[in-house]
């Protein structure tokens, strides 16, 4: 005798809820991907860094005395290092500032220079110079730093920025963060949203981070020499 329609609807109700949908599914098949994803490009950073901290090479008393100079340019020697070096970085910058991803990279003078236009291809973003004052032509903005020296001039060309445009500082080392913090004034004062800073290695007795107002900084490597 078949049953009452009554009593076999609860029946396929409880069913019904107890099996996923395929909206279910997808979105859990899609954060495992993710996860996975996630955890292999932080496994990739990892070896990569430890790869790029081998191939610094330090010079005991220079430029004077007491100094011990840690020099990046054996970084950019090796083809195969050279390239881990830009993903490497690539995979900071995306982990760092996900979905404040830059339109810009501004890099220092002058070793800036040699990894922000790379970087800048690979994240899509233009890349834009902070120089000495008087190297670039045109009408610029200026913004000052304190050396152990003296004082020192940043600028950048007008126009290099537009108003609302993210932007991302680079440089090779921080130290005492004059000039960096001196390079997002000058982001500033061109309208940029300042949403970084980006450096290979840090010198972290110095504090440096301390001039950069807050702003989140990273970098790939760290020294206390």
């Amino acid at each position: 005798m078949s049953a009452p329609a009554d009593s076999a609807q609860p029946l396929a109700s409880t069913s019904n809820d107890q099996v996923p949908t395929s909206a279910d599914i997808n979105t859990s098949d899609a954060s495992r991907g993710q996860s996975a994803s996630a955890s292999a490009s932080a496994s990739e950073l990892a070896r990569t860094k430890i790869t790029l901290q081998g191939a610094l090479k330090s010079f005991q008393d220079f430029p004077i005395p007491g100094i011990n100079f840690i020099d990046i340019l054996p970084l950019f020697q090796d083809p195969a290092i050279h390239n881990a070096l830009l993903r490497a970085l690539e995979l900071q910058v995306l982990e760092f500032v996900g979905s404040l991803k830059p339109d810009v990279v501004v890099g220092l003078d002058a070793r800036g220079f040699l990894f922000g236009p790379s970087l800048a291809l690979k994240l899509d973003a233009s890349f834009v110079p902070v120089r000495k004052k008087g190297k670039m032509p045109g009408p610029c903005v200026t913004a000052a730093y304190e050396k152990e020296y003296g004082t020192d001039f940043f600028q950048m060309q007008e126009g290099a920025i537009k108003p609302g445009q993210k932007v991302l500082v680079v440089d090779d080392i921080i130290a005492t963060g004059g000039s960096a913090a001196a390079a997002g004034t000058l982001v500033k004062q061109l309208g940029g949203e300042l949403v970084g800073y980006l450096f290979i290695l840090e010198i972290a007795f110095l504090k440096g981070r301390e001039k950069l107002g807050g702003v989140p900084t990273i970098t790939l490597l760290e020294t206390d020499e």
